[in-house]
């Protein structure tokens, strides 16, 4: 569990001091990253709306293209 106390309390704060600047960087690291997720979310949620009307064209028009190929069937088949 513990490794054996022979560190002095000098070595003990020296210790968690580095450690700590070790954690400040790794936060401002992932500071950094939630702010470029951040972006490309905003940037995501901007263009949206063109992508909904885009899908829902693309959509429509292969209903109505399905939908006259198989009035044509049914028309040649009478």
């Amino acid at each position: 569990m513990a490794a054996a106390n022979d560190r002095t309390p000098e070595q003990v704060r020296l210790d968690i001091e580095a450690e700590r600047e070790r954690l400040a960087g790794a936060v401002e690291h992932l500071r950094g990253d939630l702010g470029k997720a951040a972006k490309t979310a905003a940037m995501v949620k901007s263009k949206l709306p063109v992508g909904v009307m885009l899908a829902g064209g693309i959509g429509a028009t292969m209903r109505y293209l399905a939908r006259r190929s198989r009035r044509r069937r049914a028309r040649d088949r009478r």
